[in-house]
């Protein structure tokens, strides 16, 4: 599983021009789900971003957890994370894991993070989406569970 998570301070999702999900401060997360990707991959990204600290404390350090903030994530699924760009100038998606079994995957993520204690808003699976994003900082963190230890 590989997941961009972008620190905001706002984030609205829209699917042909209608609102789906917004939320204020938090994580506006990009999940992209692979081919060997299990409920094992779920459960140690789900602990990493439940647990990250990239919020600025009092000192302005980044201490801070998104539960500590009181912030909100905003997750959207995106098997573009999977491209392959290595040969040509059209990227291939191999790596990325089949619809069916990606939505399972990205819903088990959401019901995880919802069972951390996060509020977690989401996109609309496979839909052409439209997200409009304030980001803060910017701080953006790239995270691939083959490289978690």
């Amino acid at each position: 599983m590989k997941a961009v998570i972008q620190r905001v301070n706002s984030a609205i999702l829209q699917v042909e021009g209608k609102t789906i999900s917004e939320i204020k401060k938090g994580f506006l997360i990009f999940l992209g789900v692979g081919t060997s990707d299990d409920k094992t991959a779920v459960i140690k990204l789900g602990n990493k971003i439940s647990k990250l600290r990239i919020f600025n404390d009092e000192d302005g350090k980044m201490n801070l957890s998104l539960g500590d903030v009181g912030g909100e994530i905003l997750l959207v699924s995106q098997f573009t994370l999977f491209a392959d760009c290595s040969h040509g100038n059209r990227p291939n998606f191999l790596q990325a894991e089949r619809p069916e079994r990606a939505n399972m995957l990205y819903e088990m993520m959401k019901e995880y993070l919802i069972g951390q204690g996060l509020v977690v808003k989401t996109g609309v699976f496979g839909a052409d989406m439209k997200i409009e994003a304030s980001n803060d900082g910017p701080v953006t963190i790239i995270i691939d569970t083959n490289e978690l230890s």
